[in-house]
């Protein structure tokens, strides 16, 4: 099987900052730039991997979090 292939199979993680960042200590916000969000209502989706769920993580009370499959 091919990674591409891998890929398609593999859930994806539908990520949307629901907080504001002021008041975030750096570590946070770093995290949240790692993943792709700039901004509160902003969405991004994401592979379902070890690395991913450990920047959500440590922004679990920034972010919203759904599955989605793809």
């Amino acid at each position: 099987m091919r990674a591409r292939d891998r890929e398609s199979d593999m859930a994806q993680l539908k990520v949307t900052q629901i907080k504001s960042t002021i008041g975030a200590k750096k570590n946070q916000r770093e995290s949240l730039r790692t993943l792709g969000l700039r901004g509160i209502r902003q969405t991004v989706v994401r592979e379902d991997n070890a690395q991913n769920r450990g920047l959500i993580n440590v922004v679990r009370h920034l972010v919203s979090v759904e599955e989605e499959t793809a």
